[in-house]
């Protein structure tokens, strides 16, 4: 039976190898078709180095910020700024001048005027002039007084106005009128010195004061 099989296959391989044509060279094959997708090889390669590697230099460091420069500039001036004198007391003020003390010799202390000028027809008219002594033989003082041009060049003589007002406990007070002055003394721009006799009951003289100048100008009209 299976020899019978095996002839039928290999009857059946016979006939078709004969009805088929004869191939006269096999089709050569079509070239694949790309990949849409690109494949990626890596490939990791050790490469010995030859050289060693170049140090990195170190950052240059940047410059330090600079400081502002402060400049002071000094403008000299071209001329000297005028100097602006204090103003002279004046009648009107509440504060007599005090004089030096050594001026009294310890005859007379606490001694003041009431304004450093005096005027004939213009304000102050007037100064008041205070003195204390503290010696008991003097009952009067006698004021005396002249008048000397701004450079002294004329020497003149005192003379005698009068009497100061007594006040008590050895207080004395005079007050002297521009118009005081002698007309035959008056020098418009001049000084007025002054100085101060302490008189005994019998009117002689016990002590005087030195002679006080350069304390009082006096003029016409206001100073």
């Amino acid at each position: 039976m299976k020899r019978i099989i095996f002839l039928l296959l290999a009857s059946v391989l016979t006939l078709s190898a004969c009805a088929s044509p004869v191939p006269t060279e096999p089709p050569a094959a079509a070239p694949p078709e790309p990949s849409p997708t690109p494949v990626v090889i890596i490939q990791t390669v050790l490469v010995e180095p030859t050289q060693p590697p170049t140090e990195v230099p170190p950052p240059t460091p940047l410059p330090p910020t600079p400081q502002p420069i402060v400049v002071t500039v000094v403008v000299e001036p071209t001329q000297a700024p005028a100097v602006q004198q204090p103003a002279a007391p004046t009648a009107a003020s509440d504060a007599p001048i005090t004089l030096d003390p050594a001026l009294g010799k310890g005859v007379f202390t606490n001694m003041t005027i009431s304004s450093a000028n005096l005027t004939l027809r213009c304000t102050p008219r007037e100064v008041v002039f205070n003195v204390t002594t503290s010696n008991p033989d003097i009952v009067d003082v006698l004021f005396y007084y002249r008048i000397m041009d701004l450079k002294r060049l004329y020497k003149k003589d005192y003379k005698a106005f009068g009497n100061m007002t007594r006040n008590g406990n050895g207080n004395f007070t005079l007050v002297f009128k521009g118009e005081d002055v002698h007309p035959n003394l008056r020098i418009d721009g001049s000084w007025l010195d002054f100085q101060f006799v302490g008189l005994a009951k019998s009117g002689n003289v016990v002590d005087r004061s030195q002679t006080i100048e350069s304390q009082i100008k006096y003029t016409f009209d206001c100073p």
